[in-house]
C-alpha cells in the first residue's frame, strides 16, 4: 500500500552539546510530548551517476521507527512530497510503484544502494489542546557512509522542525527558538545529500545557465535556457501524470507542445537533421497525452453545462450518463498514456531532449544577438497568424471559415509560445504580446470547443434515446453550445483588432 504526505520541514545544524530549548510557550502548543527515541537505518538508492540526486529526488529503505519501509521524496515547490510503501523488506526489489515514478529520471539505468545512514532519533511532538500534533521537533545523531566509494564516514547532529496540522507560522516561531539556542540553517537539503557530496566525482544538477544574464545572452543561449526549462517541466510532470494528479496531463502536454513549437519557430538556429525527428516524437507524445486531456476537458465542460441548468430542465439521468461515458473514456486514455510513458519510445525521446537541451545543435546564427536573430522569428509567427486571420475575415460563414478560425487558434498559440520563450531577453513587451495572444487563443478556443462539445452532446443524446431515456436536455445543451459558439465568432473581430495594435509589436519592429 502506498501512502502520500506533504513534507514541510526545516533542517538545522547543531553542536553536539547544544540543549534543546523549551517549546511549551509556542503559539497554540498546549503540550510537548515526552521524548521518543528511535534507532533508524536507511539505505539510499540511486543510479551510478546519481541521477536522482541531481533531480532533487531521494529514494530510500528505512528500518526502524514507526514508518519503516520504502520512501520516495520528490520536490513540490519549496516543500517535498513523500510517498511510502510500508513494511516492504530491503531484500525485495524497489517496489514497482516507486520505480515507475522515477522512470523519467532513471530511464534504463539500474538503481543501486549508494549510501547508508544510521540515526538515533529523538522526537518531541508539539500538540494542541485537542491532542492534535501541530508539529514535531526531531533531534538526530547521524552517521552516514558512501557505499560505492572509499570515503570516511560522516558524523553530525541536526534538528528538524516538521509541520503537522499546525500553521506554517509555527515553524517560524520554532526556528527563532532554535537559532537562539545556537543552531544554524542547514546548507544541505537532505541527509543523503550531505553524505554523497563527499563521494568522488559527485554529480550535481547542471548549472550551464547560472552565470549568464538573459538580457545579455546570445540568441542560442536564450533558446537553450527555454529548452532546458521545458524539458525539466516535462520530466517533473511525468510522475504526476502516472498518479493522475489534477492538471498533470495538461501541464505535461503543454511542455511537450512548447518544446515542439520552439524547435519549429527557431529552427533556423538549429540543425534540422537532428531536431526534426525530435519534433515528430514530441507530436506523438502530445497526441498520447491529448487523448486523455481532451476527454478530461470535455467531461468538465459537460458537467458545468448541466450544473448551470435549472433542475426542472434536467430530464433523465443526464449527469450519470455523462459521468459514466466520459469517465470510462478518460480511464482508457489515461491508461494508454501511462503505458506510453513506460515504453522505450518515450524514454528514447527523453534522452534526445536531454541532448538537445545540454548541447543544442546550433548553427552560426545562434551566436547572434536576440534583437537581430530571435525577434524576426517571433515576428514571422505573428505574420502567419495575421495572414490567416485576414483570410478568415474574407471567408463566408461556414465550414471553410470554421477551419480557418481553428488554424488561427493554433497560430495564436504558436505566437504566444514564441514570445514566452524569448521573454527573459525582451521583458515586459514580450510578456504583453504573449498575453494578447492568449486572449485571442481563448476566444477562438471557445468557438472550437463548442464545435467539439456539440458533437459529444449529439452522440450522448442519441445514445440516451436508444436507451429509452429522455433526450430533451442533451438537445437543449446542444442549442446553448451553438449559441455560445456563435457569440465567440461575433466576439473575435474585436479581440482581433485589439491584438493587432501596432504598439504590441514595437519590440519586434526594432529588429
Amino acid at each position: 500500500m502506498t501512502t502520500t504526505t506533504l513534507e514541510v520541514e526545516r533542517k538545522y545544524d547543531v553542536g553536539a552539546g547544544t540543549e534543546v530549548p523549551a517549546l511549551a510557550g509556542l503559539s497554540g502548543v498546549a503540550a510537548v510530548g515526552d521524548p521518543q527515541v528511535h534507532e533508524l537505518v536507511a539505505t539510499y538508492f540511486d543510479t551510478a551517476d546519481l541521477r536522482l540526486r541531481a533531480a532533487g529526488v531521494t529514494l530510500r529503505h528505512r528500518a526502524g521507527g514507526p514508518d519503516a519501509g520504502w520512501h520516495l521524496k520528490v520536490p513540490l515547490g519549496s516543500d517535498r512530497e513523500e510517498l511510502q510503501v510500508q513494511g516492504a523488506d530491503l531484500t525485495a526489489p524497489v517496489p514497482e510503484a516507486l520505480q515507475a515514478l522515477v522512470r523519467a529520471v532513471v530511464r534504463t539505468a539500474v538503481l543501486v544502494p549508494v549510501a547508508k545512514l544510521r540515526t538515533t532519533r529523538t522526537v518531541r511532538a508539539l500538540r494542541d489542546a485537542a491532542g492534535q500534533q501541530l508539529a514535531e521537533l526531531v533531534d538526530d545523531q547521524v552517521e552516514g557512509v558512501v557505499l560505492d566509494a572509499d570515503v570516511a564516514p560522516l558524523r553530525w547532529r541536526e534538528w528538524e522542525a516538521e509541520l503537522g496540522t499546525g500553521p506554517r507560522s509555527l515553524l517560524d516561531e520554532v526556528e527563532r527558538l532554535l537559532l537562539d539556542a545556537g543552531a544554524t540553517r542547514s546548507g544541505t537539503g537532505s541527509k543523503v545529500g550531505r553524505v554523497l557530496a563527499a563521494r568522488p566525482a559527485a554529480t550535481a544538477a547542471p548549472a550551464w545557465w547560472a552565470s549568464t544574464s538573459s538580457r545579455r545572452a546570445t540568441a542560442g543561449e536564450v533558446l537553450q535556457e527555454h529548452l532546458r526549462e521545458q524539458v525539466d517541466e516535462l520530466v517533473a510532470r511525468d510522475p504526476q501524470v502516472r498518479r493522475d494528479l489534477p492538471d498533470a496531463v495538461h501541464k505535461m502536454r503543454v511542455a511537450s507542445r512548447r518544446l515542439r513549437s520552439a524547435l519549429h519557430t527557431f529552427r533556423p538556429l538549429l540543425d534540422r537533421a537532428t531536431t526534426d525527428p525530435v519534433r515528430v516524437e514530441l507530436r506523438w507524445l502530445a497526441g498520447v497525452l491529448g487523448a486523455a486531456r481532451d476527454v478530461e476537458v470535455m467531461h468538465a465542460r459537460l458537467r458545468a453545462l448541466v450544473a448551470a441548468e435549472p433542475d426542472d430542465l434536467i430530464l433523465g439521468p443526464v449527469l450519470a450518463r455523462i459521468d459514466r461515458v466520459m469517465g470510462a473514456r478518460y480511464r482508457a486514455a489515461h491508461d494508454a498514456a501511462v503505458r506510453a510513458l513506460d515504453g522505450a519510445r518515450y524514454l528514447a525521446l527523453l534522452d534526445a531532449l536531454d541532448a538537445l537541451a545540454t548541447t543544442p545543435p546550433f548553427g552560426e546564427r545562434a551566436g547572434g544577438s536576440t534583437t537581430d536573430v530571435l525577434a524576426p522569428m517571433v515576428r514571422r509567427s505573428w505574420t502567419r497568424l495575421d495572414r490567416t486571420m485576414r483570410a478568415a475575415e474574407r471567408s463566408d460563414p461556414g465550414a471553410q471559415q470554421d477551419l480557418m478560425l481553428h488554424e488561427a487558434r493554433k497560430l495564436a498559440k504558436a505566437a504566444r509560445y514564441a514570445a514566452e520563450a524569448v521573454a527573459p531577453a525582451f521583458g515586459r513587451p514580450a510578456t504583453r504580446f504573449a498575453a494578447a495572444m492568449a486572449d485571442l487563443q481563448e476566444v477562438l478556443g471557445d468557438f472550437q470547443d463548442g464545435v467539439v462539445t456539440r458533437e459529444a452532446l449529439r452522440e450522448l443524446g442519441a445514445a440516451s434515446s436508444r436507451s429509452g431515456e429522455n433526450g430533451f436536455t442533451f438537445g437543449r445543451l446542444h442549442g446553448l453550445e451553438q449559441a455560445r459558439a456563435e457569440a465567440a465568432v461575433a466576439r473575435w473581430p474585436q479581440v482581433r483588432a485589439e491584438v493587432s495594435a501596432a504598439k504590441l509589436r514595437r519590440w519586434l519592429a526594432r529588429a
